[in-house]
Order: C-alpha cells, then structure tokens, then sequence
C-alpha cells in the first residue's frame, strides 16, 4: 500500500506545484497599468496644436478608441511640441497616444 500511496502523493504535489508555477507565470507576464496624467497646461497644448494641425482621420475596424487601447504600427503619430505623448485621427477622434507602448491615453475629441 505504501508504494502505491508514495507515488501518487509525489504527482499530486508535482501538479500542485505546476499550477502554482503557471499562475506565477502570469501574474508576473501580465503588463502593469500605469496610470498617465496629463497637466491642464499640457491638456490646452494638445487641443490647441490639434486645431491647427489638423491630421486626416483614419478608419480602423475592430479597435476601440478607449483608453488602454493600442493602435497599429500602419497608424502614423504625430508629435505635438512640449508633450511626450503623440496624436492621431482615427474613426473622426483625435487621440492621444503613447509612443512607446502605441496605447491611448486620453480621447481628445
């Protein structure tokens, strides 16, 4: 019976132990959400380079414009002076995006 009982104790605990292991695995792999603040000064920047810079807009299907969400490398950014974050049109909104990670960091209109 001990024989029997050895082994499969060894398994549980090595399936135990993978489970643990995956679910570090993706805690760890999993992207932090960093959360941007754009000043009010930087806010008046953007809107009043955009009004004068007007880009044309670009239709994308299936991305959303929240938050979060990554543009494709195919949408061009442009840089707006004195702000570390880029702006696109995408869908007739001007976006604001982080150039590092493509992501939008505020819709601005």
């Amino acid at each position: 019976m001990k024989t029997v009982l050895i082994p499969a104790v060894a398994g549980l605990a090595m399936i135990a132990g993978l489970g643990v292991a995956a679910a570090d695995e993706v805690i760890v792999t999993q992207p932090a959400q960093q959360q941007v603040i754009i000043t009010p000064e930087q806010r008046t920047v953007v809107h009043q380079y955009v009004k004068k810079h007007p880009l044309a807009s670009v239709s994308l299907l299936g991305v959303e414009l929240n938050v979060g969400s990554a543009l494709p490398d195919t949408v061009e950014l442009q840089e707006v002076p004195d702000v570390q974050y880029r702006y696109a049109v995408v869908d007739n909104h001007t976006v604001l995006v982080d150039p590092s990670t493509r992501r939008i960091v505020e819709v601005v209109e």
